[in-house]
């Protein structure tokens, strides 16, 4: 299994007693989705493992209580403590209408409903308060436009466009430099 075909869904946060058993934090919208996760990838210096859940049990916030086939002693449970945990990409469920994942819109097309053509959607830059949309005009500018549902006017995953009503001015502001 490879990166690029996997999201990241939490990390071990840390060992919970002496008997091999860690405590997992998922960073998704609806952490009760995966009560009944059996397994994750694991990132093992750039490489995904498998490990197999003997339980799995909420405790609160997203958080839940774990234990591994194999892993047997707080020893071998804090080896895995901070670790990144990927599924893959087919656990997503499916969206529909304006909602969208991030990897799932790089290389669509931004129109503006105004202006026409923006460019390819790059990147999402998420590590801001407010998530960006990096799209590339084909003059090789960089445009950013925030990423808010009331800009968002439409998703076409067939056409892979997303067409947006951008705040007056924010585009012509990149371009005009």
């Amino acid at each position: 299994m490879r990166k690029d075909e996997c999201y990241q869904v939490g990390q071990f946060i840390k060992p919970h007693g002496y008997k091999g058993m860690l405590s997992i934090k998922l960073d998704v919208d609806e952490p009760l989705a995966y009560k009944n996760l059996e397994s994750v990838f694991v990132d093992i210096n750039n490489e995904l493992i498998p490990f197999f859940f003997e339980s799995f049990n909420f405790v609160k916030d997203g958080i839940f209580r774990v234990k591994i086939e194999g892993v047997e002693t707080e020893e071998d449970a804090r080896s895995l403590a901070k670790l990144y945990c990927y599924l893959p990409l087919s656990f997503l469920p499916k969206l529909s209408g304006n909602q969208f994942y991030y990897h799932e819109i790089l290389g669509y097309t931004a129109i503006d409903d105004e202006l026409g053509e923006i460019g390819t959607i790059h990147q999402v830059l998420d590590g801001t308060a407010q998530p960006i949309f990096q799209i590339h005009h084909s003059s090789g500018t960089e445009v950013l436009i925030p990423i808010v549902d009331d800009f968002i006017l439409n998703i076409d995953r067939k056409a892979k466009t997303i067409t947006l009503n951008s705040p007056e001015g924010l585009i012509e502001f990149y371009l005009s430099e």
